[in-house]
């Protein structure tokens, strides 16, 4: 009996195994295809060689004070670059155990990262690699939707392979880093270490790093910087820690001690109106234009001209600024504006002292004229309104932000009062400068540039008072070789119509009407005395003082009359400091310098500053102008700069106590409109103005309105700053006296013997009877 075959076949596996390879070698097919499809921009343009070679990025145009400080960018993307030798372990460290463990074992794209995050559909974790992060900012920026973000991490992956076969892992890692916008215009981690922290990458501390690092999964909602997300930024940071112990960078100890630090922040940010230096780096953008229309950076076969872009092209320009210097500028100003604001505000009730010397017609105008100097008005007329409506949008309440000492204000006021309340505000002007170098060592030109623009430093120009007296003395000592010891009648003094350029007979009074007896030189400029600077113009005319002034670098034109003497001509601070700080030169002149070099991104110098420096007054008749101007601070307006209250009751809360050599002027013009003083050290010239918008507003009486009082305590608070600065070697010594000096300066032997020399005897004389 046979048995029967079972009717169960066995599997066909072969057919299985087939099918399996078949779709499996499809699917590699398939993968290659869309790599070659990305590959040759099937799916969207795809980056060249050149592209890859020289990836396009804006760099930001460098400001470097002269002690190394980056004091401000100009830019479009504010992005420092910065090489990997400069990025702290630490940074890296965290970067890769955070963004890509495995990223010094892969090409670019982590095969075993995206096998696990295709098994589990991204819920352990995605696998971008470090590599594709840097081609996404590089090539497609922003992450795609839907559909598109599979193509879109197709051509990643492609970007990714080539940029690994360009570059080093090192590379890689720092271009990563300065593409990076960490928001608050800190694009890159060079100029995101300065703006979160105020500091260089390099000086970064590991929890600092590890701050950076977290806020790349997502820059907004893990910013430390904003109240809102401070908690996630700290939360994400200390998973960085976590994730740096988990790769074996840091103990568990370690972790821990990490984890309890706070989040500290030094934020500093660098917007065009933030930072120091502002009116000063607004300066340098004209500057920078007009260098650059003269130095274009190529020119081709049919003249056409490429020129240099400050906003992309990534120069260095270093200036004579000095961070210290100017950060100490613009405290002086800040502590004695806010303090002399509150003093005026205080006595301005009711807009007394304002527009005083108008009358209500005139003020009206006067309001009509800078509300068509605003923005509102030239925008709204651009949209065909009338004046007649313009003018009434004035008078409507609207939200504001409004300055004041105490920080910026949010208020609800017209506009109309909003323009009553600026011009209540004083301003000020203030340069400091090197004279043996002509170097600009500090530069503010007004109190806050996000709300007043004009700069009060070069662009204004002020009366100058009788900080203008030295011009005429120094033309005198030049002329008739006088002695500061040398003496003339204070009696009120005329100069008659047609002398001198006079057109009408000019008789100049003293302050407080006082005259009587002989007195010197030094005390009649220390006083400020009028009938003696007359009688010295009377001697020399208007025409060689205004031809000293343009020798020392007044650019205005000054009109030669006799008034002239008094200060009637309006200069700016950067003139004045420019001259006086020829008398401390030895009467050589430099004109200011601001830019000493410009460097492209790779560190070629394309301009040099080459110095100019001009004899324009004997050695002798310079150090005799700066010999009477310390009577200025010894005994006359300046005085207050060495006394306190226990050292001279008369004059109270001038606390400055300065013992050193200092030729200072101060300046006070009709009805106390400006203030100014002039102040000289050895190696330092300093010169402030402060004065209301208007002339019309200003103080009612001298004891505020003088230069002593409005000016003069800026350049001391400023000057106490420097002195504490030992880094800084300002001069505490004496005025470098010439050798063969033949006018005596010692008043007290100058007296005892009567050694007047003739020519000092014939041209006293020849004063005294005029």
């Amino acid at each position: 009996m046979t048995t029967p075959k079972s009717t169960k076949e066995k599997p066909n596996y072969r057919r299985f195994i087939k099918w399996f390879w078949i779709l499996f070698a499809s699917g590699i097919l398939i993968f290659i295809s869309i790599f070659i499809l990305a590959g040759i921009g099937a799916f969207g343009k795809m980056p060249d060689f050149a592209d890859l070679e020289n990836p396009k990025n804006d760099l930001a145009t460098e400001i470097i004070a002269s002690d190394g400080k980056i004091i401000g960018t100009f830019f479009k993307e504010n992005r420092t670059p910065v090489d990997y030798e400069q990025l702290p372990s630490h940074l890296v460290k965290a970067l890769v155990a955070t963004e890509d463990e495995r990223y010094y074992n892969h090409s670019g794209v982590d095969v075993r990262g995206t096998i696990r995050a295709l098994s589990y559909l991204g819920r352990r974790g995605g696998a971008s690699t470090i590599t594709q992060q840097l081609s996404k900012l590089l090539f497609h920026g922003e992450r795609a939707k839907g559909w598109k973000r599979y193509l879109q991490k197709f051509k990643e992956w492609v970007i990714a392979a080539r940029l690994e076969r360009q570059y080093t892992k090192d590379e890689i890692i720092a271009m990563y880093l300065n593409k990076f916008d960490f928001l608050y215009q800190a694009v890159g981690i060079g100029s995101a270490s300065r703006i979160y922290f105020g500091k260089e990458v390099e000086d970064l501390t590991i929890e600092e790093s590890a701050t950076f690092v977290a806020m790349l999964k997502n820059p907004r909602q893990f910013n430390p910087k904003r109240e809102i997300s401070k908690k996630k930024s700290l939360g994400r940071r200390n998973q960085v820690f976590k994730q740096m112990e988990r790769s074996g960078f840091i103990s568990t100890k370690v972790k821990d001690s990490l984890q309890k630090l706070p989040l500290k922040l030094n934020y500093s940010p660098e917007g065009h109106s933030d930072g120091i230096a502002t009116y000063f780096r607004e300066y340098l953008r004209d500057f920078m234009k007009g260098w650059i229309e003269a130095n274009p950076k190529s020119v081709n076969d049919l003249g056409e001209k490429e020129y240099y872009n400050i906003y992309r092209d990534g120069l260095k320009i270093h200036v004579t600024i000095d961070s210290r210097m100017q950060t100490y500028a613009e405290e002086a100003v800040k502590e004695h504006m806010s303090n002399l604001q509150a003093t005026f505000d205080k006595q301005n009730r009711n807009n007394r002292l304002m527009f005083i010397d108008v009358e209500s017609k005139g003020v009206n105008r006067e309001i009509q004229r800078s509300m068509k100097r605003s923005d509102r008005y030239r925008i709204m007329k651009k949209q065909g309104k009338t004046d007649k409506e313009i003018f009434k949008s004035f008078d409507k309440k609207r939200k504001m932000k409004i300055f004041s000492w105490k920080g910026t204000k949010d208020t609800i006021m017209t506009p109309k009062d909003s323009i009553w309340y600026y011009k209540s505000f004083f301003q000020t002007g203030m340069m400091s400068m090197e004279p043996q170098t002509g170097h600009v060592k500090a530069w503010v030109g007004g109190n806050d540039y996000k709300h007043f623009q004009y700069d009060h430093v070069k662009q204004g120009a002020r009366q100058v008072g009788s900080t203008f007296k030295p011009f005429v003395y120094a033309t005198a000592i030049d002329q008739l070789k006088l002695s500061p010891c040398d003496t003339i009648p204070n009696v009120q003094y005329t100069i008659p119509a047609g002398r001198c350029g006079a057109v009408e007979d000019w008789t100049p009074k003293n302050s407080g009407n006082k005259y009587g007896g002989m007195i010197s030189l030094k005390e009649a400029l220390a006083g400020s005395v009028n009938t003696v600077t007359a009688r010295l113009m009377s001697k020399i005319c208007p025409v060689p003082v205004v031809q000293l002034a343009k020798k020392l670098g007044v650019e205005r034109d000054i009109l030669e009359v006799p008034s002239i003497a008094l200060g009637t001509v309006e200069l700016s601070v950067y003139e004045m400091v420019g001259a006086y700080s020829t008398f401390a030169n030895e009467g050589v002149y430099n004109k200011p310098t601001m830019v000493t070099h410009i460097e492209d991104k790779n560190g070629t110098t394309l301009y040099q500053n080459v110095p100019d420096p001009k004899d324009v007054l004997s050695k002798e008749a310079a150090y005799v102008t700066v010999n009477l101007m310390e009577g200025v601070t010894q005994s006359g307006s300046g005085v207050r700069l060495r006394t306190t209250r226990k050292r001279e009751k008369a004059i109270t809360g001038y606390p400055y106590e300065f013992d050193n050599p200092i030729a200072g002027k101060t300046g006070t013009t009709q009805n106390h409109s400006d203030g100014w003083f002039m102040g000289v050290v050895p190696n330092l010239c300093t010169g402030v103005w402060v004065g209301a918008e208007d002339r019309s507003t200003h103080f009612d009486s001298i004891t505020y309105g003088q230069g002593a009082t409005m000016a003069l305590p800026i350049w001391a608070l400023y000057m106490k700053k420097c002195y504490a600065d030992k880094t800084l070697h300002v001069s505490k010594g004496a005025f470098e006296k010439p050798a063969n000096l033949s006018i005596s300066t010692d008043c007290s032997t100058y007296k005892k013997s009567g050694s007047n020399n003739d020519q000092n005897d014939d041209g006293l004389d020849e004063l005294d009877g005029l």
